[in-house]
């Protein structure tokens, strides 16, 4: 081989290795631009809130992603209620076959033999958790086969999303008190559980102590001074002349409680003047709506 021959070789490998290395070094700046700082599966900077279009009947489409549903609604809490705004049913529909399917699966439950009442139903409490997540969920085929519930006409559907497809999971109770924060994702401030107290603590809020002021999916609370158990719900089903109200009585030194659908004319004659919901007594707490009810579009 000449020298001259051996000259142009040398040449030609170092421009290859120069090639390559600027090549490197563009692909590191594309991975650098593009790839840095990528999210997190499952962490609250995956919900954000981003400018993302809404449909205009306010529900989404195979074009919207999960992220995008959830970055639409923002991650505040206007009422200051621990109620993050993206749970809160502001479609007036949404809130309507809400308040339908609620207490149409309450007071299904005081009708069907006792054999075959759910066996997570054991007060007042669980009545309103069970009705409550039953009414968030997609109510398809074989929801009706797992659940055993007939109706005669069925409610609309909830648009806006559907348990447990939401940054809470399946924790739909708030149990900390406070405002919502993005850390209350994770932090245990919601669970599945929520006894009686919390719920209209923490949950709910005071429509008022007159209780011709309910609507359909409205809860009547009491607070019986004296009782190992003393907080008590009750859940409106139906209002005008034909008012009514559903509840479990709980368990009695032992005795398991029952389910019971009662008129509210009969409630307001109760000859027990502690279980009347006037504003006269003072063991009752007043009229209280879902949180999720709280404001419109």
């Amino acid at each position: 081989m000449t020298s001259q021959t051996k000259s142009r070789l040398q040449s030609l490998v170092l421009a290859g290795i120069v090639a390559l290395f600027v090549l490197l070094l563009l692909l590191r700046l594309f991975v650098f631009a593009h790839g840095h700082g990528g999210r997190r599966v499952g962490s609250a900077k995956q919900f954000a809130p981003t400018a993302v279009p809404a449909s205009p009947n306010g529900t989404y489409g195979p074009e919207y992603s999960k992220a995008a549903d959830w970055n639409r609604r923002a991650w505040t809490d206007r009422f200051g209620d621990g109620t993050p705004d993206f749970l809160r049913l502001t479609d007036p529909a949404d809130q309507a076959a809400f308040r339908q399917w609620f207490t149409l699966i309450a007071d299904y439950q005081a009708i069907r033999p006792k054999t075959e009442v759910p066996p997570d139903i054991t007060d007042c409490a669980s009545l309103l958790r069970f009705s409550y997540r039953e009414a968030l969920k997609r109510h398809d085929d074989s929801w009706f086969i797992a659940t055993g519930i007939e109706v005669a006409a069925l409610p609309g559907e909830i648009h806006a999303w559907r348990y447990p497809d939401t940054p809470l999971g399946a924790s739909l109770f708030r149990v900390h008190p406070g405002s919502f924060e993005s850390g209350d994702t994770s932090n245990g401030a919601f669970a599945q559980f929520a006894d009686a107290k919390t719920l209209v603590e923490r949950n709910a809020y005071l429509v008022g102590r007159d209780v011709h002021e309910a609507q359909p999916g409205d809860l009547l609370f009491y607070r019986q001074f004296g009782q190992s158990s003393p907080w008590h719900s009750m859940i409106v089903t139906r209002i005008g002349g034909q008012a009514a109200v559903v509840y479990d009585t709980g368990t009695d030194h032992g005795n398991a409680g029952e389910l019971r659908r009662v008129a509210l004319a009969e409630l307001l004659d109760h000859p027990q003047p502690q279980w009347r919901p006037v504003a006269s007594n003072p063991n009752f707490l007043g009229v209280y709506r879902w949180n999720i009810l709280r404001g419109t579009l």
